[in-house]
Protein backbone atom coordinates (compact mmCIF):
# COMPACT_ATOMS: atom_id res chain seq x y z
CA UNK A 1 0.00 0.00 0.00
CA UNK A 2 1.58 3.50 -1.16
CA UNK A 3 1.79 5.80 2.03
CA UNK A 4 0.88 9.47 1.59
CA UNK A 5 0.92 12.32 3.51
CA UNK A 6 -0.23 12.35 7.17
CA UNK A 7 -2.41 15.35 8.14
CA UNK A 8 0.06 16.59 10.15
CA UNK A 9 3.00 17.02 7.74
CA UNK A 10 0.57 18.70 5.35
CA UNK A 11 -0.55 21.13 8.09
CA UNK A 12 3.67 21.85 8.12
CA UNK A 13 3.90 22.05 4.62
CA UNK A 14 1.07 25.06 4.50
CA UNK A 15 2.84 26.64 7.57
CA UNK A 16 6.29 26.78 5.99
CA UNK A 17 4.74 28.00 2.26
CA UNK A 18 3.36 31.22 3.65
CA UNK A 19 5.91 31.78 6.23
CA UNK A 20 8.75 31.62 3.40
CA UNK A 21 6.31 33.66 1.06
CA UNK A 22 6.16 36.21 3.79
CA UNK A 23 9.73 36.51 4.53
CA UNK A 24 10.33 36.77 0.49
CA UNK A 25 7.85 39.48 0.52
CA UNK A 26 10.14 41.14 3.57
CA UNK A 27 13.05 40.41 2.38
CA UNK A 28 12.30 42.18 -1.56
CA UNK A 29 11.51 45.53 0.06
CA UNK A 30 15.50 45.61 0.72
CA UNK A 31 16.11 43.74 -3.32
CA UNK A 32 18.42 46.67 -4.92
CA UNK A 33 17.92 49.05 -2.06
CA UNK A 34 21.53 49.14 -0.79
CA UNK A 35 20.33 47.71 2.40
CA UNK A 36 23.64 47.07 5.04
CA UNK A 37 25.62 44.72 5.36
CA UNK A 38 27.86 43.20 8.13
CA UNK A 39 30.85 40.64 7.83
CA UNK A 40 30.69 37.50 10.20
CA UNK A 41 32.24 34.44 10.15
CA UNK A 42 35.76 36.68 10.72
CA UNK A 43 34.90 38.96 7.86
CA UNK A 44 34.17 35.59 5.46
CA UNK A 45 30.57 35.82 5.09
CA UNK A 46 28.20 38.71 4.56
CA UNK A 47 24.67 39.81 6.17
CA UNK A 48 22.60 42.25 5.72
CA UNK A 49 19.24 43.81 7.33
CA UNK A 50 17.19 42.03 4.59
CA UNK A 51 18.75 39.00 6.16
CA UNK A 52 17.30 39.64 9.92
CA UNK A 53 14.55 41.23 8.77
CA UNK A 54 13.29 37.83 7.05
CA UNK A 55 14.42 35.82 10.34
CA UNK A 56 12.32 37.77 12.46
CA UNK A 57 9.25 37.53 10.30
CA UNK A 58 9.93 33.40 9.89
CA UNK A 59 10.51 33.25 13.61
CA UNK A 60 7.11 35.39 14.54
CA UNK A 61 5.11 32.94 11.95
CA UNK A 62 6.78 29.85 12.45
CA UNK A 63 7.64 29.45 16.43
CA UNK A 64 4.47 31.07 17.54
CA UNK A 65 2.24 28.51 15.32
CA UNK A 66 4.52 25.61 16.88
CA UNK A 67 5.98 26.58 19.98
CA UNK A 68 6.75 22.34 20.40
CA UNK A 69 8.76 22.71 17.81
CA UNK A 70 13.09 23.53 18.29
CA UNK A 71 14.68 26.30 16.04
CA UNK A 72 18.04 26.59 13.74
CA UNK A 73 18.74 29.51 11.52
CA UNK A 74 21.35 30.98 10.15
CA UNK A 75 20.47 34.20 11.90
CA UNK A 76 20.03 33.24 15.31
CA UNK A 77 22.45 32.08 17.82
CA UNK A 78 22.49 28.46 17.93
CA UNK A 79 20.99 26.24 21.04
CA UNK A 80 22.04 23.15 21.85
CA UNK A 81 18.46 22.69 23.36
CA UNK A 82 17.35 22.39 19.73
CA UNK A 83 19.06 18.31 20.29
CA UNK A 84 16.16 17.67 22.52
CA UNK A 85 13.42 18.18 19.99
CA UNK A 86 12.35 15.78 17.95
CA UNK A 87 10.77 18.18 15.18
CA UNK A 88 12.48 21.23 13.94
CA UNK A 89 12.19 24.74 11.88
CA UNK A 90 15.65 24.48 9.45
CA UNK A 91 15.44 27.54 8.00
CA UNK A 92 18.08 30.65 5.98
CA UNK A 93 16.11 33.40 5.65
CA UNK A 94 17.95 34.70 2.73
CA UNK A 95 19.99 31.62 0.34
CA UNK A 96 22.16 33.20 -1.11
CA UNK A 97 23.10 36.55 0.44
CA UNK A 98 25.66 38.02 -2.10
CA UNK A 99 24.04 37.38 -5.11
CA UNK A 100 20.96 39.19 -2.96
CA UNK A 101 23.43 42.18 -2.02
CA UNK A 102 24.74 42.59 -5.68
CA UNK A 103 21.15 42.72 -6.81
CA UNK A 104 21.07 39.68 -8.45
CA UNK A 105 17.95 37.36 -8.41
CA UNK A 106 19.23 34.04 -7.61
CA UNK A 107 18.54 33.82 -3.82
CA UNK A 108 15.87 32.52 -1.87
CA UNK A 109 13.96 31.42 1.55
CA UNK A 110 14.77 28.15 2.38
CA UNK A 111 12.25 26.61 5.17
CA UNK A 112 11.98 23.45 6.37
CA UNK A 113 10.81 21.03 8.73
CA UNK A 114 13.20 18.25 10.05
CA UNK A 115 11.88 15.49 11.99
CA UNK A 116 14.01 12.77 13.94
CA UNK A 117 16.67 14.08 11.33
CA UNK A 118 15.54 14.24 8.39
CA UNK A 119 13.15 16.98 6.78
CA UNK A 120 9.59 16.11 5.93
CA UNK A 121 8.24 19.11 5.10
CA UNK A 122 9.68 22.10 2.82
CA UNK A 123 9.52 25.10 1.22
CA UNK A 124 11.86 27.46 -1.02
CA UNK A 125 10.81 30.50 -2.52
CA UNK A 126 12.68 32.76 -4.94
CA UNK A 127 11.00 36.08 -5.03
CA UNK A 128 13.02 37.91 -7.78
CA UNK A 129 12.55 34.79 -9.78
CA UNK A 130 8.75 34.31 -9.05
CA UNK A 131 9.49 30.65 -8.32
CA UNK A 132 8.06 28.58 -5.63
CA UNK A 133 9.11 24.97 -4.76
CA UNK A 134 7.59 22.70 -2.37
CA UNK A 135 7.96 19.45 -0.78
CA UNK A 136 6.43 16.85 1.83
CA UNK A 137 7.25 13.33 2.58
CA UNK A 138 5.62 10.88 1.03
CA UNK A 139 3.80 13.92 -1.79
CA UNK A 140 4.78 15.71 -4.62
CA UNK A 141 7.13 18.15 -5.22
CA UNK A 142 5.74 21.12 -7.10
CA UNK A 143 7.27 24.55 -8.30
CA UNK A 144 4.47 27.13 -8.79
CA UNK A 145 1.74 24.48 -7.79
CA UNK A 146 2.88 21.58 -11.20
CA UNK A 147 4.78 18.33 -10.28
CA UNK A 148 8.58 18.61 -10.92
CA UNK A 149 11.41 15.79 -11.22
CA UNK A 150 14.82 15.38 -11.95
CA UNK A 151 16.26 14.66 -15.46
CA UNK A 152 16.27 11.54 -17.39
CA UNK A 153 18.34 9.94 -19.17
CA UNK A 154 20.12 11.59 -21.79
CA UNK A 155 22.78 10.92 -24.34
CA UNK A 156 24.13 14.50 -24.13
CA UNK A 157 27.18 15.46 -21.19
CA UNK A 158 25.89 15.48 -17.59
CA UNK A 159 25.33 18.97 -16.37
CA UNK A 160 27.35 19.86 -12.91
CA UNK A 161 26.73 23.03 -11.45
CA UNK A 162 29.91 23.22 -9.34
CA UNK A 163 33.48 25.21 -8.76
CA UNK A 164 35.84 24.87 -11.28
CA UNK A 165 38.33 23.17 -9.26
CA UNK A 166 35.53 20.69 -7.90
CA UNK A 167 35.88 19.39 -10.85
CA UNK A 168 39.65 18.16 -10.19
CA UNK A 169 37.94 15.67 -7.88
CA UNK A 170 36.68 13.59 -10.70
CA UNK A 171 38.99 10.66 -13.19
CA UNK A 172 40.23 12.67 -15.93
CA UNK A 173 38.29 10.31 -18.82
CA UNK A 174 34.73 10.80 -17.06
CA UNK A 175 35.69 14.72 -16.39
CA UNK A 176 35.31 14.90 -20.21
CA UNK A 177 31.73 13.76 -20.07
CA UNK A 178 30.66 16.59 -17.74
CA UNK A 179 29.35 19.84 -19.08
CA UNK A 180 30.32 22.45 -16.06
CA UNK A 181 27.23 25.07 -15.45
CA UNK A 182 28.57 28.49 -14.38
CA UNK A 183 28.34 29.10 -10.71
CA UNK A 184 24.73 29.39 -8.82
CA UNK A 185 25.09 31.66 -5.73
CA UNK A 186 22.63 30.19 -3.93
CA UNK A 187 23.31 26.27 -2.64
CA UNK A 188 19.41 25.37 -2.39
CA UNK A 189 18.67 26.80 -5.23
CA UNK A 190 20.94 25.06 -7.15
CA UNK A 191 20.18 21.70 -5.60
CA UNK A 192 16.16 22.90 -6.95
CA UNK A 193 17.30 23.28 -9.90
CA UNK A 194 18.45 19.67 -10.40
CA UNK A 195 14.93 18.52 -8.69
CA UNK A 196 13.10 20.92 -11.51
CA UNK A 197 15.23 18.66 -14.16
CA UNK A 198 17.32 21.85 -15.14
CA UNK A 199 21.31 20.60 -14.55
CA UNK A 200 21.72 17.29 -13.33
CA UNK A 201 23.89 17.57 -10.27
CA UNK A 202 26.17 19.06 -8.22
CA UNK A 203 29.40 19.20 -6.33
CA UNK A 204 29.36 20.88 -2.96
CA UNK A 205 32.64 22.48 -1.34
CA UNK A 206 32.57 21.32 2.71
CA UNK A 207 31.47 23.56 4.93
CA UNK A 208 27.85 23.71 3.98
CA UNK A 209 25.41 24.01 6.77
CA UNK A 210 22.12 22.35 7.58
CA UNK A 211 19.89 25.36 6.81
CA UNK A 212 21.64 25.75 3.10
CA UNK A 213 20.65 22.12 2.90
CA UNK A 214 17.74 20.70 4.30
CA UNK A 215 14.58 22.30 2.34
CA UNK A 216 16.30 21.72 -1.27
CA UNK A 217 17.22 17.72 0.24
CA UNK A 218 13.73 16.90 0.88
CA UNK A 219 12.69 18.83 -2.98
CA UNK A 220 15.44 16.66 -4.74
CA UNK A 221 14.37 13.20 -2.73
CA UNK A 222 10.68 13.98 -3.81
CA UNK A 223 11.86 14.61 -7.49
CA UNK A 224 13.29 10.94 -7.69
CA UNK A 225 17.24 12.88 -6.65
CA UNK A 226 19.60 12.25 -3.66
CA UNK A 227 21.98 14.74 -1.45
CA UNK A 228 24.61 12.53 -0.37
CA UNK A 229 27.89 12.78 1.31
CA UNK A 230 30.89 11.47 -0.63
CA UNK A 231 30.80 7.94 0.81
CA UNK A 232 27.29 7.99 -0.49
CA UNK A 233 25.08 8.56 2.44
CA UNK A 234 22.01 10.63 2.62
CA UNK A 235 22.45 13.52 5.61
CA UNK A 236 21.76 13.60 9.14
CA UNK A 237 20.15 16.76 10.02
CA UNK A 238 20.14 18.12 13.86
CA UNK A 239 22.96 16.82 15.38
CA UNK A 240 25.67 18.63 17.07
CA UNK A 241 27.40 20.03 14.86
CA UNK A 242 25.39 21.52 11.42
CA UNK A 243 28.64 21.74 9.37
CA UNK A 244 28.81 18.91 6.75
CA UNK A 245 31.65 17.49 4.54
CA UNK A 246 32.06 17.34 0.93
CA UNK A 247 28.78 16.59 -0.82
CA UNK A 248 27.14 15.28 -4.11
CA UNK A 249 23.77 15.46 -5.21
CA UNK A 250 21.96 14.59 -8.56
CA UNK A 251 19.59 12.80 -10.54
CA UNK A 252 19.02 9.24 -10.43
CA UNK A 253 20.73 8.90 -13.55
CA UNK A 254 23.57 11.15 -12.93
CA UNK A 255 24.64 10.89 -9.59
CA UNK A 256 26.00 7.13 -9.41
CA UNK A 257 28.53 8.09 -12.13
CA UNK A 258 29.92 10.96 -10.37
CA UNK A 259 30.58 9.51 -7.26
CA UNK A 260 32.08 6.02 -8.98
CA UNK A 261 34.54 8.20 -10.80
CA UNK A 262 35.31 10.63 -7.29
CA UNK A 263 38.68 10.89 -6.62
CA UNK A 264 38.10 11.63 -2.78
CA UNK A 265 40.07 14.55 -1.26
CA UNK A 266 42.64 14.16 1.32
CA UNK A 267 40.30 16.09 3.50
CA UNK A 268 37.31 13.39 3.50
CA UNK A 269 37.83 11.39 6.18
CA UNK A 270 36.23 8.36 5.51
Amino acid sequence: MTSAPTNERLADLALVAKAARSAGEIAMTFFGQSPDVWWKNEGSSPVSAADFAANDRLSDILRSARPDYGWLSEETDDDSARLGYETLFVVDPIDGTRAFIGAKKTWCVSVAVVHRGRPVAAALYAPALDEEFLAVADGAVTRNGSPISVAGPSAGPTRVATATDMLDLLDPAYRETVERVPHIPSLAYRLALIADGRIDATLVKKNSHDWDLAAADLLLERAGGQLVDFRGEPLQYNRAEVVQDHLCAGSATALPGLLQHLRVPRAVDL
